[in-house]
């Protein structure tokens, strides 16, 4: 464990710069700095924790609030599938501890890892996802109960973190020409649900599942000609 938890230290203060501006922003629209910390603790999921409360401060709307960011985290579903080989041998309650602390960062750091020694398993997993939680909820936290006293940071262009933020993640997403047509088909979908004056959470989730089906039917199709 010791090993992933000092291999995930450079990653982790880069997620703490970005945990915090959330904590700020979230701060400024009402959320309260131990309601910053538990959702944090317990969701464990930058982006869906940015559109969750982004659309809670602006409708009001819970079940929005929850289905955008549920949209976001679908891509978990394949993470944790890749996990399988990984947290064999594990309990029930370690692959589901393992599970919830898993992040992008550290999947990303185990998975490269284990390409390169296939020694690197499940403790490296959970020493690496420890601190990465550990050091997201806390710069979370304290970024609410610094944006709790300071005046209206938007003035100063800081509402844009979640923009770049995003960006830079769609970025990392990208896997080159051959997976446009899915990326197009999502953006479509979404501005054509954003334009009809619908909730913008239900605009990620069309954007998201329109652009699975277009990815699903096309690996499919691939198979068979294949």
């Amino acid at each position: 464990m010791k090993h992933g938890a000092f291999a995930i230290l450079p990653l982790a203060l880069g997620a703490a710069v970005y945990g915090f501006a959330f904590g700020l922003l979230a701060a400024q629209v009402g959320f309260p700095w131990w309601g910053i910390g538990l959702m944090s603790a317990s969701v464990h999921a930058g982006s869906s924790q940015i559109v969750a409360v982004e659309q809670f401060a602006t409708t009001q709307a819970v079940i929005g609030a929850a289905l955008a960011g549920a949209a976001l985290n679908l891509r978990y579903i394949g993470i944790v599938a890749s996990l399988s080989e990984v947290l064999a041998g594990l309990s029930l309650r370690a692959k589901l501890l393992a599970i919830h602390i898993t992040g992008d960062e550290n999947w990303a750091l185990t998975m490269a890892e284990r390409a390169k020694s296939p020694d690197i398993g499940a403790q490296f997993l959970l020493g690496s996802g420890f601190v990465m939680i550990s050091v997201w909820t806390a710069s979370t936290t304290a970024g609410a109960v610094v944006g709790a006293v300071l005046p209206d940071l938007e003035r100063f262009g800081l509402g844009f973190a979640f923009t770049a933020a995003f960006i830079a993640m769609a970025r990392g997403l990208w896997r080159g020409q051959s997976q446009m047509l899915p990326w197009i088909v999502a953006a479509v979908a979404t501005v054509a649900v954003v334009s009809l004056g619908l909730p913008k959470a239900y605009a990620i989730v069309a954007g998201t599942v329109c652009g699975l089906v277009v990815l699903a039917t096309r690996r499919r199709t691939e198979r068979v000609d294949a």
